[in-house]
């Protein structure tokens, strides 16, 4: 009798256990989320304030040696045709560029920080007087172009290796 009563109570136990640590991981989950939100808000705050560094050249970015590759000709066949080298080929791609679009759609936007992002890079644009001629002259305006058009280039070679993988069939997630 003792026995039964244990099982009893151990059967009406588990699903309560169960339901806590769903919950949890649950909240861990959503822990680590806002603490990514934080750093990338942190990342925007520290690119708006060195903007005018980078507009009188002295704090200039580099371009990611993958992206310089793709710049060269974006089309090149990859160096593996097989999934799992065009899978090493999309990874280093994406982790300059970040997602990829189907991986990267946010459905609900943080409206209040884009106008935040706005109103710095405002502020902050509004210290250099004739900041496109200083741009110019400092030789960052045409760096930036440099740099988009090697984003844009790279952009064009992960879709080319995506649609070498969707062709050959491979399970590309990012």
């Amino acid at each position: 009798m003792k026995s039964i009563a244990i099982a009893t109570a151990l059967v009406l136990l588990m699903p309560g256990a169960a339901l806590a640590q769903d919950q949890n991981q649950n909240q861990d989950k959503a822990k680590q989320e806002e603490a990514d939100k934080k750093d990338g808000n942190l990342d925007k705050a520290g690119k708006i304030a060195i903007q005018p560094a980078r507009d009188v050249g002295l704090d200039k970015e580099e371009i990611p040696p993958v992206l310089l590759k793709a710049v060269d000709n974006p089309y090149a066949a990859p160096p593996s045709r097989t999934c799992k080298g065009l899978k090493a080929s999309l990874g280093e791609l994406n982790a300059v560029l970040g997602d990829d679009f189907t991986q990267g759609a946010k459905a609900n936007e943080n409206r209040t920080g884009k106008i935040a992002e706005a109103v710095g890079k405002t502020v902050v644009n509004s210290l250099i007087p004739f900041r496109g001629l200083v741009r110019e002259i400092s030789g960052a305006a045409p760096a930036e172009r440099r740099l988009q058009a090697a984003v844009t280039a790279g952009v064009a070679r992960r879709g080319y290796l995506r649609g070498m993988a969707a062709t050959k069939g491979c399970k590309v997630v990012s």
